[in-house]
């Protein structure tokens, strides 16, 4: 299989260079104007390239943006047949991959991803006389007017803003000055190489919150790599966890159809209708293609379905930036309900096996246990030889019970193969 969760994602290396073109003109079989751009890593422009060769040698058009976020290509994707975006998101610098959007700003499905796959096991090339032709086009404006004409920043707002030195630092500190609020950016140049880890872990960003408290600042918001997440601070300078900040936007926006995936907190079920999909927000943005308002999952990707079926940082950014110009957030976030969650894993090689043994379509997806006051998921890692089990519970007590049953079930199971 090329596609994981989110896309085509490996080290940057020989292989993924040579399968660069090959993706690229499965893609152009069904797609004939192409809107393509990319992070900032310092593999960018060769993986680029061949990728568009690719897509120019199977007859598509391809408009080129430069270095602009992941929900800026999947946004103007709206304006041709698909997006292409040449990226690793939060993965570290030696990473890249490939990211494929249809035109309503969701990944490309299931069924699609199939097709890619089949194509690159029998490539097809156009004739000399039929190649497509490459444009460089300005794919930030459009989408940052966009966010700008739904999103109302406070213009007497001060707000910490980090990128990462990802692509996000394209757009979203733009978003604050062109609102007329006072933005204090910080390694928010598309350096290429991240001054700190890309993934917007509260362990990662221990520098917000004296930085906040230095500037007096009212929040801060922090992008990964490739834009499509979102996290932020509270007016306290405190870490919002992801299952708090989708509780926020979904109070906010009054959605009452929320998706989310099967790791996040039961807390979201005490204000809205839940449906619930695997861990992987091209997950999220295919079940709100039918049902729901709005969706998200704890590791920052936020879905707005009225602006795109696409995770959007910079748009999560502003709207972020919106509430804390009129809601005390941290007395909003004290408010909700906040429920114990445990984490443990085992190492094995044969993650696979046991989680299809436990009941799993799919050993990634894992499987979820639920009981009255609590639930556990079960679930193969899809980057490291491990099975992961993650438990909540109304009390820690109850997460400890779910988290102990959770284990249980894997030790029997590894023991079973061992025999």
């Amino acid at each position: 299989m090329l596609f994981g969760s989110s896309g085509i994602r490996q080290m940057f290396d020989q292989r993924l260079l040579s399968l660069a073109p090959i993706v690229g003109a499965a893609v152009a079989q069904n797609a004939k104007h192409i809107v393509f751009g990319t992070d900032s890593r310092t593999s960018r422009e060769i993986l680029a390239n061949a990728v568009i060769s690719g897509l120019i040698s199977n007859g598509a058009d391809v408009i080129y943006g430069g270095i602009c976020p992941t929900p800026t290509v999947a946004f103007c994707a709206g304006f041709a047949d698909a997006g292409v975006m040449i990226t690793a998101s939060h993965n570290p610098e030696p990473y890249n991959g490939i990211k494929l959007f249809r035109s309503d700003g969701s990944s490309y499905t299931l069924a699609q991803q199939k097709e890619i796959e089949d194509e690159v096991e029998h490539p097809s090339w156009s004739k000399w006389d039929e190649q497509g032709v490459l444009t460089d086009a300005d794919l930030i404006t459009p989408h940052k007017e966009a966010i700008l004409t739904s999103v109302c920043i406070p213009e007497n707002l001060t707000v910490v803003v980090d990128c990462g030195n990802g692509a996000g630092g394209q757009i979203t500190p733009k978003l604050f000055e062109e609102s007329g609020a006072t933005v204090i950016s910080v390694n928010c140049d598309p350096a290429g190489k991240f001054a700190r880890p890309s993934e917007p872990l509260e362990k990662n960003l221990l520098h917000i919150p004296k930085l906040m408290k230095k500037i007096d600042a009212d929040c801060a918001v922090v992008n990964d790599g490739d834009a499509d997440r979102m996290m932020a601070f509270d007016n306290w300078g405190r870490y919002i966890d992801g299952d708090h900040l989708l509780m926020l936007f979904a109070k906010y926006l009054d959605a009452k159809q929320v998706v989310t995936t099967v790791d996040a907190s039961m807390a979201i079920e005490e204000i809205a209708e839940v449906h619930r999909t695997p861990v992987g927000d091209s997950f999220v943005s295919e079940e709100l293609i039918s049902w729901g308002t709005f969706g998200g999952e704890p590791s920052g990707s936020w879905i707005f379905p009225k602006h795109s079926l696409c995770p959007d940082g910079p748009y999560a950014a502003a709207l972020f930036a919106e509430i804390s110009g009129e809601w005390n957030v941290a007395e909003e976030l004290d408010a909700m309900p906040r429920y114990t969650i445990l984490r443990d894993s085992l190492e094995t090689k044969h993650g696979k096996e046991i989680l299809s043994g436990l009941g799993a379509d799919k050993p990634t997806d894992g499987i979820r246990l639920t009981e009255e006051n609590g639930w556990c998921l079960i679930r193969a890692s899809g980057t490291e030889p491990k099975i992961r089990c993650t438990a909540e519970g109304r009390t820690r007590d109850d997460a400890k019970r779910m988290l102990d049953a959770g284990m249980t079930r894997i030790r029997n199971a590894i023991h079973q193969i061992k025999e």
